[in-house]
């Protein structure tokens, strides 16, 4: 018989493997050798964390008293694989898109992000996984205690195994679970170690049936017979408890913390799943292959009163095969290590997300920012949580002394964690279900499991005898087992039927009573609609401003190094030349998922609507992430903002229409002017031409003024030629400007001679010279012509009874601008907009040109690196000139 030494010996150099291939893993996926670990192979075996110890161990003994019963545990997984693969490649994808980091974040996020949600599913995980931690690590404790007997272990103690047991694995689970703050981040140390563990437990099992069946029966056959001999063999089916405990292992292989962790948050491809949906089954097949041989040997070989949860063990035990069952051991040990480690890591998670974080930021609101504060933070509570649940696990064991309520605490687990279903695929298949009521149908559900399950399942005092017997206040119809007076029902049956019913009727009802709030409507599109719209913006706005504050609050999460990446990796897929990019909503989104994978979806959310949402987070709003008030109020003022820009653009493309409306008219009209204006001198050129041709009998003086017809006509036609050859080249950019310095008064005077010569008292120019002493560097003809062209255009249209001008000149920002305003009544409000159009004149009876002069003078005034603008408000028409000061660069 092995020594107490050795024992400790071989399970220390079993974990000490483990250590190797984790941090080899964890070394090889940071240099990027990878590509073997993030196979479907190591995809599948690390489901094999739904085979604990109470599977290896116990489903021996569910055999040797229930008969084939057994079954159920594993046909429940392999019909959600093979039966439900879809669902679950939804789910993780899902899972994916949204970075959650645990089932209480999936159902957190997919409720509004609501942290009252997701505490409450945290709070039923811890309740009913931690008795079950408690339970693998009494089948460590009983797996020594079969090497020793009794009397001669010279020095073994219960509770010390377990104390060590579980210092270890606490150790293994905070060194290789809590390495990466990114929870969402693939744990390729901790899988490995999975999967090695899930290779030694089926060849421990299959290892132990081979040799019950060929060494000790003497083959299949003889095998067989021994099965129809015994009571094992005689098939007797409780079809209420088959479909009961088929349901709840279904429902615990997707909802358990520690399936999601390997299912969905360690998944990096959900093609694997392809391949799970067959080789999981067929894992579950081989690992169960041998169960009731082994089952029904030892009832044969084993004493009477013999446990038979460690036939495992002690069949080979008594055969004198040590070796086969230190194998047999070591796989009992990775089943229950690889649960224990897996579930700590997910609920210490759930536990740092939405319990210690928020209460911790609401603490933390008046105090200065660290960079990498929240990190440390989210690290040590991790780790705090991880030794805390290892606590628990092992005050539990020694408060319930290891009796018959760790027995059966398996199926009293999946009964409570079952109680999560109707909220998940609620979600992910309803886009009505609601906050309200996933908080409702937990609440009710976890309820009805604790006091007609649990509770009563436990013992030790925990509930009164006489509500067993009597019903609390005395009313026999609200008895655990027998509730509204339902009674002979297997109690797993029963709590199952009420619980469940219950869960599901107060989730619809309170779903179909209430409204979702908009981000409820907008996370139930993303959940149902996944394959659709895998991720998209959450509407969020923010401003150039608010970029930094953001990365003050991710270098608080992530660290410097790495806050700092993500938002240059950021800025450079915008196209920005900087460090911090624009906080787009696209932006703001990835931003949100990033954070979300390290302290939860809620709380990002939360943090991210603190900076750029405008709302101030209380303690309530932390602990319950965003109240739906409040997020109906941020929600209807973005949407009061899309639609004041949407009337804002509606208003621009009427007046957009309104100016092409008016540019198709003047086009038009121009080109009737135009032909009207070559036709006209051309006909003159015409006729005068052939009277001189054809007449000999002209005087001189009528020759002399048919000529000067002809020679005016021609100038005319060739004013109108040069201002359309004059537009084409200024457009084309093909204009050769004469710069120079020059003065400003000069080139006014120029003007006005130009315009007033010979029409004095047509028009009042008023001037203030002292202000036109500016020195400008310019193409001083080109200037003066639209200096030429304004004071020509007041001349011609004013139409006040003593038409005036006021010439004014001033600085503006470094720029010399010259106003040209005069008291008549100005270009029409609907004109204004078209004014510097091509073809454009105000009054067509009134205009002596094609209305290209106002076209010409902007685009020489953009050529000489000013501007020509239409100021609106004055009492006249009113134009500014504004162009550089002498000694600055003019944009060619």
């Amino acid at each position: 018989m092995p020594t107490l030494n050795l024992m400790v010996l071989v399970c220390l150099a079993y974990v000490a493997l483990l250590f190797i291939v984790a941090f080899a893993a964890d070394r090889l996926a940071a240099t990027g050798r990878s590509t073997w670990l993030r196979s479907p192979l190591i995809y599948t075996l690390s489901l094999s964390i739904y085979c604990t110890a109470w599977t290896f161990y116990g489903a021996v003994g569910y055999a040797a008293r229930s008969g084939l019963e057994y079954v159920t545990i594993y046909l429940g997984p392999t019909l959600v694989m093979v039966g439900w693969w879809w669902g679950l490649r939804k789910l993780v994808r899902v899972g994916r898109s949204q970075r959650v980091t645990s089932i209480a974040d999936l159902i957190s996020s997919r409720y509004g992000k609501s942290n009252l949600l997701a505490i409450c599913v945290t709070v039923l995980a811890v309740v009913g996984i931690t008795p079950y931690i408690a339970l693998q690590l009494q089948s460590i404790t009983l797996s020594f205690s079969i090497f020793f007997e009794e009397g001669t272990a010279g020095g073994y103690n219960d509770a010390s195994v377990v104390f060590w047991v579980a210092a270890g694995l606490a150790v293994f689970a905070i060194l290789f679970g809590t390495r990466n703050l990114d929870a969402n981040e693939r744990h390729h140390g901790v899988v490995t170690a999975i999967a090695l563990e899930a290779v030694v437990k089926l060849i421990a099992l299959l290892g132990v049936g081979i040799f019950v069946v060929w060494g000790l029966s003497g083959g299949v056959s003889e095998t067989m017979a021994r099965i129809d001999a015994s009571p094992i063999g005689q098939w007797q089916m409780n079809g209420s408890r088959w479909a009961t405990i088929t349901f709840l292992a279904m429902a615990a292989f997707v909802c358990l913390p520690r399936m999601f962790q390997v299912m969905v948050v360690e998944n990096d491809d959900e093609r694997h799943l392809r391949t799970a949906s067959w080789a999981f089954p067929t894992y579950l097949l081989l690992i169960s292959l041998f169960v009731v041989p082994i089952a029904v040997v030892g009832l044969e070989v084993m004493p009477k009163g013999s446990n038979p949860d460690m036939f495992v063990l002690t069949v080979p035990l008594s055969q004198g095969q040590e070796a086969l069952a230190m194998l047999s051991f070591l796989g009992g040990f990775s089943s229950a290590t690889s649960m224990v480690i897996v579930a700590a890591m997910a609920l210490s998670t759930m536990v740092s997300n939405h319990v210690v974080m928020p209460i911790w930021l609401s603490s933390q609101s008046d105090r200065a920012s660290v960079s990498g504060d929240v990190r440390h933070v989210i690290l040590l509570s991790r780790r705090v949580s991880i030794a805390a649940i290892m606590a628990l696990g092992y005050f539990y064991f020694r408060l319930s002394g290891g009796g018959a309520a760790l027995a059966s605490i398996g199926l009293i687990s999946f009964a409570g964690i079952a109680q999560i279903l109707p909220a998940l695929v609620g979600g992910l298949y309803w886009r009505g279900a609601t906050r309200s009521g996933a908080l409702a149908g937990l609440t009710v559900g976890f309820g009805l499991w604790l006091y007609t399950l649990l509770l009563p399942g436990l013992g030790g005092g925990l509930m009164p005898d006489w509500v067993l017997q009597d019903g609390p206040f005395g009313l026999s119809w609200l008895r655990p087992h027998a509730l509204f007076g339902i009674e002979g029902l297997d109690p797993i049956v029963h709590s199952v039927v009420w619980s469940m019913s219950l869960n599901v009727a107060a989730f619809c009802a309170a779903s179909l009573l209430s409204f979702p709030s908009p981000l409820e409507r907008l996370q139930g599109a993303q959940f149902v609609n996944v394959f659709d719209h895998s991720s998209g913006p959450r509407g969020w706005t923010g401003s150039v401003a608010q970029s930094e504050d953001l990365m003050i609050m991710s270098q608080r999460i992530l660290g410097a190094r790495e806050a700092q990446e993500l938002f240059q990796r950021e800025a450079a897929l915008q196209g920005g030349r900087g460090h911090l990019p624009e906080p787009t909503p696209l932006f703001l989104e990835r931003l949100e998922r990033e954070l979300g994978g390290s302290v939860g979806a809620a709380a990002a959310h939360a943090m991210i609507g603190q900076i750029v949402g405008g709302s101030s987070v209380s303690v309530e709003d932390l602990l319950a992430v965003a109240d739906e008030s409040a997020q109906l109020m941020e929600y209807s003022g973005q949407l009061e903002v899309k639609s004041t820009e949407l009337a804002r653009t509606a208003k621009k493309l009427r007046e957009a229409n309104e100016k092409l409306t008016q540019i198709s008219l003047q086009k038009d009209d121009f080109l009737s002017q135009i032909s009207h204006e070559l036709r006209t001198p051309m006909t003159s050129i015409r006729a005068f031409s052939e009277i001189l041709r054809d007449t000999d009998e002209l005087s001189m003086p009528e020759q002399n003024r048919y000529a000067t017809i002809i020679h005016d006509e021609a100038l005319r036609l060739t004013r109108l030629l040069n201002d359309l050859l004059d537009l084409s080249v200024m457009e084309n950019g093909q204009v050769t400007l004469n710069m120079r310095d020059g003065s400003l008064s000069d080139v006014l005077d120029r003007a006005v001679s130009a315009v007033l010569a010979g029409a004095e008292g047509s028009l009042v120019v008023r001037r203030r010279r002292g202000s036109e002493e500016v020195q400008v560097r310019s193409d001083l003809d080109r200037l003066a012509q639209v200096f030429i062209n304004l004071i020509a255009n007041a001349q011609k249209y004013c139409d006040a009874p003593q038409p005036e001008l006021t010439i004014s000149v001033h600085d503006v920002g470094g720029q010399v601008v010259v106003d040209f305003i005069d008291n008549g009544s100005g270009v029409p409000e609907q004109a204004q907009s078209t004014v510097f159009e091509k073809f454009f004149r105000v009054n067509a009876e009134k205009a002596g040109g094609a209305g290209l002069g106002l076209a010409i003078s902007r685009e020489i005034m953009l050529r000489l690196g000013g501007d020509l603008i239409y100021q609106q408000g004055q009492s006249g028409g009113a134009f500014r000139v504004t162009l550089p000061l002498a000694g600055q660069e003019a944009a060619l």
